[in-house]
C-alpha cells in the first residue's frame, strides 16, 4: 500500500521474514518497512505475532527464513554495533525487584560499555525524571505496581540517547493519565529526531501518536503505510432515504453501487469513480423519491477490523 522506502530511509527493513515454532507458523513473509523518524504503529490482535517480530528484530529469536535490516544494518550479524543505538520495552521490564528503580537503573547502565561512570548519575536522574519516576526512585522496585514497572523499563530504554526506540505494548497496566503521559514522551522523542516504533492492540493508541502503521493478522502483513493512506483505503459508505426501494436498487446497480435494503432506504459503498451527486441526479431522473442522501466515511477502526477480521480494544 505504502511507497517502497529507500534503504537508506528505513530504520527497520524486512523481507520475506518467517519464524516457525515445529509446525507452527507464527510469522510469515512480512515485508516491513519502518521510515526513518517515524512514529510507527505495529497493530494486531493478540497473538497476531507482534511480539515474535520484535524478538527476531532485536537479535532475541532467529528467523526462520528472511532477510532482517535494522538501521541499515544486517541483523542478526551486527548485533553489536547496533543494539546500542536501540532502546526497547519488550514483554515488560526485567527488574531486580529487591533494589530500588534508581538502582536497577545504575546497574542497567552500568552494564552498557558505552556509558562513562562519572555522567551515571545524571542519566538516571533525567530518566527517572522523564517517566515521572522521580518521587519514587528510592523506593524498592518489587513493590512498584505494574504501571511503575511499566515507566521504569521506559525509563532503563532511555538511558542513553537512541535512534530507534521498540516498545512492545508500552501503556500496559497505566491508568488514564500514565497512558496520556508516554504518549507525550512519544511525541517528543520524535519530535528530536527518535523513529519509535509501538507495537499495540490499542487503536486509540495508534491513532493519538502514530505517523505510519503495520497491520498483522495470524502471523501476516495485511496493510502498512501512513495513516492517512490506511483512511484513503476506506470507501465511503452511502445511504438513501426513500421509500421507493427496489427502484433506487436498481438506480444504484447501474452505477456499480452494490447496494442493499436499509433501514428508511439503500445503503452500499460508493466506488471512488462514482461522486454522490451523480447517483442524486440518477436517482431523480429515474423519478425515484428521495428524501434525503448521506455519506460516511469509514473510520480506522472500521478499516483494520475489516482487515483482520477481528475487533482491537479502543480504550487507551
Amino acid at each position: 500500500m505504502s511507497a517502497t522506502v529507500a534503504p537508506a530511509d528505513a530504520a527497520i527493513r524486512t523481507t520475506g521474514l518467517g519464524k516457525r515454532f515445529g509446525r507452527q507458523e507464527a510469522v510469515a513473509d512480512l515485508d516491513l518497512e519502518v521510515p526513518r523518524g517515524a512514529v510507527f504503529g505495529f497493530l494486531g490482535p493478540n497473538g497476531s505475532g507482534k511480539t515474535t517480530t520484535i524478538r527476531m528484530l532485536l537479535g532475541l529469536a532467529r528467523p526462520t527464513s528472511g532477510d532482517i535490516h535494522v538501521l541499515g544494518e544486517p541483523m542478526p550479524r551486527a548485533l553489536r554495533s547496533v543494539l546500542p543505538r536501540v532502546g526497547a520495552l519488550v514483554e515488560g521490564p526485567a527488574i531486580y525487584p529487591f533494589l530500588s528503580g534508581r538502582a536497577n537503573l545504575q546497574r542497567m547502565d552500568a552494564a552498557d560499555p558505552g556509558t562513562a561512570a562519572r555522567t551515571r548519575a545524571a542519566r538516571v536522574d533525567a530518566a527517572l525524571d522523564r517517566v515521572g519516576l522521580t518521587a519514587a526512585a528510592r523506593k524498592r522496585a518489587g513493590a512498584y505496581s505494574l504501571g511503575m514497572k511499566q515507566r521504569l523499563g521506559l525509563a532503563a530504554a532511555l538511558l542513553a540517547p537512541r535512534e530507534l526506540l521498540v516498545l512492545d505494548e508500552p501503556t500496559n497496566g497505566l491508568d488514564p493519565q500514565g497512558t496520556r503521559e508516554v504518549r507525550t514522551l512519544i511525541r517528543s522523542l520524535a519530535a528530536d529526531g527518535t523513529t519509535v516504533f509501538v507495537s499495540s492492540h490499542l487503536l486509540a493508541e495508534i491513532e493519538q501518536v502514530c505517523t505510519h502503521a503495520a497491520v498483522m493478522r495470524a502471523g501476516r502483513l495485511v496493510a502498512q503505510g501512513s495513516l492517512d493512506e490506511l483512511r484513503r483505503a476506506s470507501r465511503a459508505r452511502v445511504v438513501v432515504r426513500t421509500p421507493d426501494t427496489a427502484a433506487a436498487l436498481s438506480v444504484a446497480a447501474v452505477l456499480g453501487i452494490g447496494a442493499a435494503v436499509a433501514p428508511e432506504g439503500i445503503a452500499g459503498e460508493l466506488p471512488d469513480a462514482v461522486a454522490v451527486e451523480d447517483l442524486v441526479r440518477a436517482l431523480v431522473t429515474a423519478e425515484v423519491r428521495v428524501r434525503g442522501v448521506s455519506v460516511e466515511g469509514d473510520t480506522l477502526e472500521d478499516r483494520f477490523v475489516a482487515l483482520t477480521g477481528e475487533g482491537f480494544d479502543v480504550a487507551g
